[in-house]
């Protein structure tokens, strides 16, 4: 069943549209992620789910009711920002405590048990009487997320919830929260700028472009088949240049690279995986620019004696160095014709 529903809203300042007529749909239980880079729209469509932001036109709906007109307070949303706007001068368990009393829950009977509950399931145990100045980055979130799961919010939103952790912890706790939501059955629309993060937590992932939505798709689906040349460069592929396709190949710059069966035929633009240049093979000749060790595999930047710079990757042992000479095939498993314009 659909719980929000977003039926062609826009959001106008001045002459600037910046969400520009977007439908989404979030089911119950479901985690989407909005990406995209900064100014394309996704915090200023948090902020009108949430009622912090009017719309210019269309409607937001949840659970088949339409919001016009309903105060934040109503909407039985839960708020998680960036900066978890934790009170200083309460401690863990009155910052808790807080969504309780805003929702006007009884401060007596299972009050004490529910905010005990809640420090319990997010990992900090018996942290009521805590000050929050005490509370390290990652505790802070934790307590940030209890007070906002509180009232049993019927939607939760999350903006860049992770954005000032250090990127160990935020790749440890992304995958706590996808555990919790996923146990809990929580409905979770949140916005982040990684990719990297929002691949881990969601369920479906919405690419955004200029205020509106240019993909929308499983995480698998979006990293698998981009759908444009954007979409492509902000997941972090580069190799991308214009082809000529027929007969199961194109031809491009670094010369004919093989493609998918049943691929879109005539001029378009080709994306080529780091995983799918292949080392070792007779083909195109080309000189080690870069190295750089990734943990898992080395990634390598290599300068063909025509066309542009390929990424690559390679297994740890027997990584060529820089200067090295190698030549390279094409993997038609990782080329990827994209649809549509730029």
């Amino acid at each position: 069943m659909t719980l929000l529903r977003l039926e062609g809203v826009s959001v106008r300042f001045g002459d600037r549209a910046v969400v520009d007529a977007v439908d989404l749909a979030v089911a119950e239980h479901e985690i989407v992620c909005v990406l995209g880079p900064s100014g394309s729209g996704k915090s200023t469509l948090l902020r009108v789910v949430a009622g912090l932001q009017a719309v210019s036109g269309g409607r937001v709906l949840l659970g088949g009711a339409d919001q016009a007109g309903v105060p934040v307070h109503r909407r039985g949303v839960g708020l998680m920002f960036q900066d978890h706007q934790l009170f200083p001068h309460r401690d863990v368990g009155g910052n808790v405590a807080f969504g309780l009393r805003m929702r006007g829950r009884s401060p007596g009977g299972s009050y004490g048990a529910r905010v005990a509950e809640l420090l319990e399931l997010v990992g900090l145990p018996g942290a009521q009487g805590r000050a929050v100045a005490s509370l390290s980055g990652g505790e802070q979130q934790r307590v940030a997320l209890a007070r906002a799961l509180a009232p049993s919010p019927r939607l939760l939103m999350l903006d860049e919830p992770l954005g000032q952790l250090d990127r160990g912890l935020r790749e440890r706790l992304v995958v706590e929260l996808r555990a919790l939501f996923s146990r809990l059955g929580t409905t979770v629309l949140a916005v982040t700028h990684d990719q990297g993060e929002a691949f881990a937590l969601a369920d479906r992932v919405v690419v955004m472009r200029d205020g509106r939505i240019a993909q929308a798709g499983t995480p698998l689906e979006v990293w698998q088949r981009p759908a444009s040349e954007f979409v492509a460069r902000f997941l972090g592929f580069e190799n991308v240049v214009p082809a000529t396709v027929s007969g199961g190949a194109a031809a491009t710059p670094w010369g004919k690279v093989p493609v998918p069966a049943g691929a879109p035929e005539g001029e378009r633009r080709l994306l080529i995986r780091p995983a799918g240049v292949v080392l070792g093979a007779d083909g195109l000749s080309c000189e080690v620019a870069s190295r750089t060790f990734r943990g898992t595999h080395v990634a390598l930047l290599l300068r063909p004696e025509a066309g542009p710079v390929l990424e690559a990757e390679c297994g740890l042992a027997g990584a060529p160095a820089v200067g090295d000479r190698v030549s390279v095939s094409f993997s038609p498993s990782e080329v990827v014709v994209l649809p549509g314009t730029p």
